[in-house]
């Protein structure tokens, strides 16, 4: 029995709690991949280095389409949790995109490239995961989520209010998006990356404090 990956983010792990059971296991995993990339970019001070560890692990999830499985544990688990619920390694190596472009300078397209490539495609894989074709509007939050996050993390203040920029322009796009019952759990994480673009840097954003834990179960019980 393979263990399943730890997801550090508090709001990640609440808002699994508004999965279906059957696809909590298969969210968590993909959470999980989601942090381990960007662990590979926080704990790199080189570019070149960051590169090759990112191809390292487009290649080994490019591989899993072939039934090879390292010993990694990660991977083992995307291999059990993922590949079954017809999301492939191919679609999974696609997330390099999003963080291969932070290695360099943080200019419009490379931001752009994370919220689409990062977010856009979480949001899309984590919707068929719960049994729903993404709309363009859902994958449009993901990217919103993907900037707005990715600006909350960055020291350099300059390249933070370009990401928050882009977050906002793509929270603007369209009125918020309705999320039913079965999108809760990513939708938790929208709603809580929307209030952040809108306060911006100068309040502060502290993960699992009580009002954004209320926001969240808010959210979870009402779609808004």
């Amino acid at each position: 029995m393979i263990s399943l990956p730890s997801v550090t983010d508090p709001e990640r792990r609440l808002s699994l709690a508004y999965a279906p059971a059957a696809a909590r296991a298969s969210l968590a995993t993909l959470w999980a991949l989601d942090e381990r990339f960007a662990t590979v970019l926080a704990s790199t001070t080189e570019s070149g280095i960051g590169a090759i560890r990112l191809a390292w692990w487009r290649e080994a999830l490019q591989r899993l389409d072939a039934g090879v499985v390292p010993p990694e544990p990660l991977l083992q688990a995307i291999g059990q949790h993922l590949v079954p619920a017809g999301v492939s390694g191919q679609l999974l190596s696609g997330l390099e995109d999003g963080w291969l472009p932070l290695l360099g300078e943080l200019d419009a397209r490379g931001l752009s490239d994370h919220g689409r490539e990062r977010g856009g495609r979480l949001f899309r894989i984590a919707a068929s995961l719960l049994g729903v074709e993404a709309s363009e509007d859902l994958v449009r939050e993901g990217e919103a989520w993907a900037l707005t996050d990715l600006a909350f993390h960055l020291s350099d203040r300059a390249a933070a209010e370009r990401a928050l920029v882009l977050a906002r322009a793509r929270w603007d796009a369209a009125p918020p998006y309705r999320w039913p019952r079965p999108l809760r759990s990513i939708g938790i994480l929208a709603s809580l990356g929307r209030a952040d673009a809108v306060s911006g840097f100068d309040q502060p954003r502290t993960q699992g404090s009580p009002g954004r834990v209320l926001r969240a179960l808010w959210h979870g019980l009402t779609g808004r």
